[in-house]
């Protein structure tokens, strides 16, 4: 489990790339919270908008989905940046309040089913909202969307 992710805005998977040893810091405009899986987190996210519910997906399914992709090659030193797919950023732009609910609640059931006690204290409805403002600047600038983690 990632103990610190940073949700980021960024204009290019070079500049994405360039935050791998810091971490994104104050040049980019950013959510942070701690205690997840970005990966998982991003794939979870990218299910819910293509196959709408509020029940959490089963785990064969969402390890079956397509996961995100790395903007750096992951090295042994637990640090992984990741590129949310356009596709995602899209629809986390033009989500409604009510979608963003929806899946924040589907997203704390997974993880208290995965992780009880030991699940994140971040307020999961507003890192989305969040993240869901992150994307939208991505979408009007072409810009990307990433994770960076420790």
């Amino acid at each position: 489990m990632a103990h610190d992710i940073v949700f980021f805005f960024a204009p290019d998977d070079e500049a994405a790339a360039a935050t791998r040893l810091r971490g994104p810091g104050a040049a980019f405009e950013s959510v942070t919270c701690r205690f997840i899986e970005p990966d998982s987190a991003i794939a979870e996210w990218d299910m819910y908008f293509q196959e709408p519910s509020a029940e959490a997906p089963p785990v064969e399914q969402l390890l079956g989905w397509p996961w995100p992709k790395w903007v750096t090659a992951p090295l042994n030193d637990g640090v992984e940046v990741f590129a949310l797919p356009k596709r995602l950023s899209r629809a986390l732009a033009s989500a409604s309040s009510a979608e963003l609910e929806e899946l924040a609640g589907r997203w704390t059931t997974r993880l208290q089913s995965e992780d009880g006690d030991d699940m994140t204290d971040d307020d999961l409805l507003a890192v989305l909202q969040g993240v869901a403002r992150l994307a939208a600047s991505a979408v009007n600038t072409d810009g990307g969307l990433y994770s960076w983690s420790f």
